[in-house]
């Protein structure tokens, strides 16, 4: 191909761990289906005679985002956020093909140059993804069955750690954690190892961003973003790694609330009551039991109004009378 390419193999004395062989493959068939310009792109991948597995890849110059953030300290808001918003597009993509990464974390994220524009992040690393079943091949190890748990304990989803089945939203909680990393230097969550992180995704409250780091201070909003994102229910975050970036686009552009599509469905705008000084006030509310005009009319239990009939009996008898007294006349009676 003339070009520079990034080869990875699995060892052949490895052939025999059947879970190391399935991740392997998983991985190139993963990454195979993405065309992402935020993923890594997959020229080839196959088995070598001697039973040596192989992935061809583009080549890529530059560092993961957990040796930048320990190299240069935490970042900025303005330069963290267009990172992870292209890694949403990276795995909303993924997520759109069937495939969950549940590996995410600063070291799947590679940053390297691409012509002009630097911070240019590459996601790595899908060999723990969940695939759809039928990109699997016939005997391929299931790794995805309910109860069995992957991963890297500091950035799972609670229902990962869990072992429960898992979507999109525990990839966008997962960025949530990289993110809020990013920003501070340090994790949500006050851990001495994988099984602390374990129970405190589960269990534990992140402490909120703008309380980590004495001296950082971050916008209300990206506050409330990160909050969300890393709600324990995976129905109570963003479901789907787009929303997260249109989101985090919001903070970015300076927003101090998120667009309507955005906002969970139960802040429904209510109208103030009105203040003592309002005239309005002094109006007595009707009884909320009290059915409404419609109802009134055309509800089902509806009676005759007798005193509407009578009127129009009323009415009728006039009108017949008047008409009689005048045929009377032009007969010459």
């Amino acid at each position: 191909m003339n070009r520079m390419v990034g080869v990875k193999i699995l060892h052949p004395k490895l052939n025999n761990r059947k879970d190391l062989v399935s991740r392997f493959r998983r991985e190139a068939r993963a990454m195979s289906h993405l065309s992402h310009p935020n993923s890594t792109k997959v020229f080839l991948y196959g088995e070598l005679d001697d039973g040596s597995l192989y992935i061809i890849m583009e080549f890529l110059e530059g560092k993961n985002l957990n040796q930048t953030v320990k190299a240069e300290g935490p970042f900025p808001v303005a330069r963290a956020l267009p990172i992870l918003i292209q890694v949403c597009g990276a795995l909303d993509e993924a997520h759109n093909a069937g495939i969950i990464h549940r590996d995410l974390k600063p070291e799947n994220i590679f940053l390297c140059q691409q012509g002009a524009l630097h911070d240019y992040p590459k996601v790595l690393d899908f060999g723990l993804a969940k695939v759809t079943e039928r990109e699997m091949r016939p005997g391929s190890l299931i790794l995805t069955q309910e109860g069995m748990v992957f991963g890297t304990p500091e950035f799972m989803s609670p229902e990962q750690a869990q072992g429960k089945p898992l979507t999109p939203a525990s990839d966008v909680y997962s960025l949530a954690v990289i993110l809020y990393e990013v920003l501070t230097g340090k994790l949500p969550f006050e851990g001495k190892g994988g099984i602390d992180f374990i129970s405190l995704h589960v269990n534990g409250k992140p402490i909120p961003l703008s309380e980590r780091v004495a001296g950082l201070t971050f916008p209300p909003l990206l506050d409330q973003v990160l909050s969300r994102a890393l709600a324990k229910k995976p129905q109570d975050r963003f479901t789907t790694a787009a929303d997260f970036a249109k989101a985090m686009k919001a903070v970015a552009d300076g927003k101090t609330a998120l667009p309507a599509e955005l906002r969970p469905r139960d802040e429904i705008a209510t109208v103030p009551p009105p203040s003592h000084s309002d005239p309005r006030a002094a109006i007595p509310a009707a009884p909320a039991s009290r059915p409404s005009a419609l109802a009134a009319v055309d509800g089902p239990s509806r009676g005759p109004n007798w005193a509407v009939l009578a009127l129009v009996a009323a009415v009728c008898l006039v009108v017949g009378a008047g008409a009689m007294v005048l045929v009377m006349k032009l007969s010459g009676r």
